[in-house]
């Protein structure tokens, strides 16, 4: 054989995406385009909630300043920040093009996030087995054996936080390792069923071991914490698949990991390498490791099927990578970056492959396989049934009473007399969380950014706290007013206007109100004293 030529072995089957005559839909192909339409509706029925509103943020800042975008929620320069990937540079391009806000751009990303999600777990367990039911099931076991506590983190891939989260930069920073362990693992397979690459030309080329890199440097800027998750990974595929590294092997690999570093260090919105050691997200963290067991107690059903893999070679790609990411995941709890915490995912994900690609094998079964099963049909319906059911199931078709997602109230109504920019100071959690998203700033950021100093942001959360405290007086308010340009406060109604306001709007829905602060005293005009 020729050097350069390109191998393949046809299976039976096995996914598309491999060109030629159009063929009937495999298994795979049908249920993943059913689920990808099921969820995205489910996604489009909820409110966009929780950590939407900092992403609308960062699209709005973008769309009104691309090259020099503001902090992400405060009238701050916003150099640094790694909100400001690539991917959500083009998403400010979009919104700039189109006219789309933050928040409109964000719910359409959600569906696109899907389909990477899809197509890369699909394509990554085809680079497994040639099993053409083991992607249905690796489907399933990934989206139903997480825990019987309801979680909504980005990173969690279970249907009750996808339908809040599949908007967020993680979703599709998983998609894309995904997609990015399937192409390392084809380029690492020594010989098998679907697919050998021989030779320096094609897809097992130089320029396709640096298309690889670049696709983890781009990994690396969309969302860092998932590229330690996803370089973790590629090792452990590496290391189980690649036997032989004589020859140009070892310098293809090279290739890869220079250009990933070319890629990152290269953005000029921010330095990834500053990023190491950062400290700022770990506390808000340490949940996970408190929770850690409710959250996914269900995937050690896939332990059995990883033991049988283990026994069958120890340099198994799915054995190796949980090892690998469990030491990542630790590292985080001994050190006290408890962010590390968010690579859970990759932990609990050979877990379930493992057990789908088990149970993926053609009868007759053996009584082991059969136990095991039993064991999985009653772990995903334990799951269903008592946290993810009500991310599917709309209440109005709803005979149990499932607990739904999270429905927060939309600040449209407040959003509509505040000027891009203009500083508020909020009492509201909900509020503190959405109302950057419509392009207001925050006199205090509750979310923690490189961009901005930790010092200040604390300094600022502590003269919020102080301004609504119930013995500040007018002229400390004032004094406030003036120092951070605050114009607008939205309160709830457990904490009274201040005298000084003007209310200008309320909430049918949650009784908050809108007030705004006298002009005289954002520009300065000395305080009145007392109250």
């Amino acid at each position: 054989m020729s050097a350069g030529t390109l191998v393949r072995r046809t299976v039976r089957g096995a996914t598309a995406l491999r060109g030629g005559r159009l063929r009937r839909l495999t298994p795979y192909q049908f249920f993943g385009a059913l689920f990808w339409l099921v969820l995205t509706l489910a996604f489009w029925r909820i409110p966009l909630c929780c950590d939407a509103g900092q992403h609308a943020a960062v699209v709005e800042r973008l769309k009104a300043d691309l090259l020099h975008p503001a902090q992400t929620m405060a009238d701050l320069p916003g150099a640094g920040s790694p909100y400001y990937g690539p991917y959500a540079v083009a998403q400010g391009v979009l919104a700039r093009l189109t006219g789309l806000s933050g928040w409109e751009v964000v719910k359409l990303a959600g569906p696109v996030h899907l389909l990477v999600l899809l197509t890369g777990i699909g394509r990554f367990v085809r680079v497994l087995t040639a099993r053409p039911w083991a992607p249905v099931l690796a489907l399933l076991s990934m989206t139903l054996l997480w825990g019987t506590a309801r979680v909504l983190w980005s990173g969690y891939l279970g249907l009750m936080p996808m339908t809040t989260n599949l908007g967020y930069p993680s979703a599709f920073a998983i998609g894309l390792t995904l997609w990015a362990w399937a192409l390392t693992g084809t380029r690492a397979y020594d010989g098998g069923a679907l697919v050998r690459y021989v030779g320096p030309s094609g897809l097992g080329s130089w320029w396709g071991y640096a298309g690889v890199g670049a696709l983890y440097g781009l990994i690396l800027l969309v969302h860092p914490v998932t590229a330690v998750s996803a370089v973790t990974g590629a090792v452990a595929i590496v290391a189980a698949r690649q036997r032989a590294w004589r020859g140009p092997v070892a310098g293809r690999w090279a290739l890869a990991g220079a250009v990933a570093l070319v890629v990152a260090v290269a953005w000029p919105y921010y330095d990834v390498l500053s990023l190491t050691g950062e400290a700022g997200l770990d506390e808000m963290h340490r949940r996970l490791y408190e929770q850690m067991a409710a959250n996914s107690w269900l995937a050690l059903l896939g332990a059995p099927a990883l033991w049988v893999r283990a026994r069958r070679s120890a340099r198994d790609p799915l054995v190796l990578m949980c090892a690998l990411e469990c030491l990542v995941v630790g590292y985080g709890w001994v050190s006290g970056h408890y962010t590390y915490g968010r690579a859970l995912w990759s932990v609990l994900l050979p877990l379930q492959i493992a057990v789908a690609v088990e149970l993926a094998a053609p009868r007759p079964w053996g009584r082991a396989r059969k136990a095991l099963g039993g064991a999985a049909v009653a772990g995903a319906c334990v799951g269903f049934l008592t946290v993810q059911a009500g991310a599917v199931v709309p209440r109005s078709l709803d005979p149990v009473g499932f607990a739904q997602p999270p429905r927060w109230p939309s600040y449209d109504w407040a959003a509509r007399h505040i000027g891009y920019g203009e500083v508020v100071i909020t009492d509201g959690y909900i509020a503190g969380h959405l109302i950057a998203g419509y392009g207001p700033n925050l006199a205090a950021p509750i979310f923690p950014d490189p961009a901005l100093d930790e010092r200040e942001r604390s300094r600022r959360l502590d003269d919020v706290r102080a301004y609504l405290a119930p013995g500040s007086t007018r002229a400390e308010r004032a004094a406030l007013v003036r120092r951070y340009h605050v114009r607008w406060l939205l309160l709830t109604p457990r904490h009274p206007v201040p005298a000084e306001a003007v209310v200008v709007a309320w909430s049918r829905r949650t009784g908050e109100v809108l007030a705004r602060v006298p002009s005289e005293a954002a520009a300065g005009v000395p305080p009145v004293a007392g109250r």
